[in-house]
């Protein structure tokens, strides 16, 4: 398989924005109809939509579940969600209502047996968020950061049937600094579950790098503020995926 590009639809009070490093008081708004954003992605060739109800994630629990369900209705491909998904009720709600994947994070830390459960319940649908903030694993939306490091958190989840392994670096996200290839390419060897590659996508360039590093178990990258500003194009980054 080549490279998945993932835009992302990040929500917020119903709305798309996109955070800096995970602030929600640095939000920038691109639009109020998630569900059209989702469809001209689509138009423009993705087959696979990241999404994530960033206000959920902060209050642990579904808090844009009416854009969420518009979305998954409209978008004619795969759609993962994550954001507040931190029981079992939650992932079953999800998947009942056509997504394709659940991303966990700050249950993936607190409650490890909740992801290993539905990843052998709901094989290929678990993605565990290792989110990383100076090398230690932040959760709850980022506000917290933990004493595991990166690394511990992923082989937690080696031998538990999980899809693959979200790895953001925090401190980049959102702010068009560049990915961080060298991190994510270093988890991916050092791992024997996939990688999808997150924070800080600016350009081009980093896509077609990151294709090349499919073999090493680079799966997937997500890709937001560079799509919304204009400083990538997505039938652009798709066809270097497929190329590569």
């Amino acid at each position: 398989m080549s490279l998945i590009v993932f835009p992302a639809i990040d929500l917020k009070g119903g709305q798309v924005v996109r955070l800096a490093e995970g602030d929600m008081d640095r939000a920038t708004v691109y639009g109020d109809d998630p569900a059209a954003q989702a469809m001209l992605f689509a138009e423009a060739g993705a087959e696979h939509l990241h999404v994530v109800d960033l206000d959920g994630a902060f209050a642990g629990e579904s808090v844009n579940g009416e854009a969420v369900r518009a979305i998954v209705e409209r978008f004619p491909g795969h759609v993962q969600l994550g954001g507040g998904i931190r029981d079992r009720a939650g992932i079953e709600r999800w998947f009942d209502l056509g997504v394709s994947r659940v991303v966990i994070g700050t249950a993936a830390l607190e409650n490890p047996e909740l992801v290993r459960a539905a990843a052998r319940d709901f094989p290929g649908g678990i993605v565990v968020a290792v989110d990383a903030r100076d090398g230690f694993v932040a959760t709850k939306g980022w506000a917290d950061v933990s004493t595991v490091e990166v690394i511990d958190m992923a082989r937690r989840f080696e031998d538990a049937g999980v899809a693959a392994l979200l790895f953001t670096d925090v401190g980049r996200d959102g702010l068009l600094k560049g990915c961080n290839v060298e991190a994510t390419v270093d988890l991916a060897r050092a791992v024997r579950i996939p990688v999808i590659a997150s924070g800080g996508v600016k350009g081009i360039a980093e896509i077609h790098v990151l294709a090349l590093h499919n073999r090493d178990g680079v799966e997937g990258v997500i890709t937001g503020r560079a799509l919304y500003d204009g400083r990538l194009d997505l039938a652009a980054a798709l066809a270097v995926a497929a190329a590569a």
